[in-house]
C-alpha cells in the first residue's frame, strides 16, 4: 500500500522555525521527493524537491531560508523552514514520484502569523 505519511504543521510565529517531514512507503524507485504548497487564491507552488541523484531544485521564494533534505534509504525527506513569513502560510503537500506512479500527501497546515 503507498502511503505518504506527513508530520504536522502548526503556527509560528514571522521569523521562526518549523520543520517537516514525510515518510514514503510502498513507492518503488523513487525519482522525486519534495514538497508544494497551496495557499488561498494562489496556484499550487513547487517548494522544494531532490531527485534519486541527489539534486535538490528550490522555489525562488525559499531559497536561503528552506533547506530539503532526506535520509540515506531516501523514502523520507524533511523540510526545514527558516526565517518564516506570513507569505508562507499553505498548505504543504508532499509529493513523490516513482515506479508506480505520482503521489501527493494529504497536506498539512503551515500558518506563520503574529
Amino acid at each position: 500500500q503507498v502511503q505518504l505519511v506527513e508530520s504536522r504543521g502548526g503556527l509560528v510565529q514571522p521569523g521562526g522555525s518549523l520543520t517537516l517531514s514525510c515518510t514514503a512507503t510502498g513507492i518503488f524507485s523513487i525519482y522525486v521527493m519534495g514538497w508544494y504548497r497551496l495557499a488561498p487564491g494562489k496556484q499550487r507552488e513547487l517548494v522544494a524537491t531532490v531527485t534519486g541523484g541527489s539534486i535538490i531544485n528550490y522555489s525562488d521564494s525559499v531559497k536561503g531560508r528552506f533547506t530539503l533534505s532526506r535520509t540515506n534509504a531516501a523514502n523520507t525527506v524533511f523540510l526545514q523552514m527558516n526565517s518564516l513569513k506570513p507569505e508562507d502560510t499553505a498548505v504543504y503537500y508532499c509529493n513523490a514520484q516513482g515506479l508506480q506512479g505520482i503521489y501527493w500527501g494529504q497536506g498539512t497546515q503551515v500558518t506563520v502569523s503574529s
